[in-house]
């Protein structure tokens, strides 16, 4: 399940990550500390290595629950929303 998540969303999900440092870094400076684990995720699964569970807790911490706050973009909510569905599909 974690291969076959990262395969169709690890294109949008880095283009994502980034995009929104740009964007709301400076409100939101928590974004930089999700984009630098989003980029372990992405090593850890290119080395073949699944158990994602100190990144997703960290994310879980850092973002608070994966919460939206009511002055950004779409692009910042589409990725708060995929990285939260990428977690449940982590812990299944």
């Amino acid at each position: 399940m974690i291969q076959s998540f990262y395969n169709t969303n690890n294109a949008i999900l880095d283009l994502y990550t980034k995009a929104i440092t740009k964007a709301h870094g400076q409100h939101h400076p928590e974004v930089f500390k999700v984009r630098a684990i989003y980029k372990e995720i992405q090593n850890k699964i290119n080395h073949n290595q699944y158990d994602l569970t100190n990144e997703f807790s960290q994310l879980r911490i850092i973002t608070n629950d994966y919460f939206i706050p009511n002055d950004v973009c779409g692009t910042f909510k589409a990725t708060y929303e995929m990285l939260k569905a990428f977690d449940e599909i982590s812990t299944q």
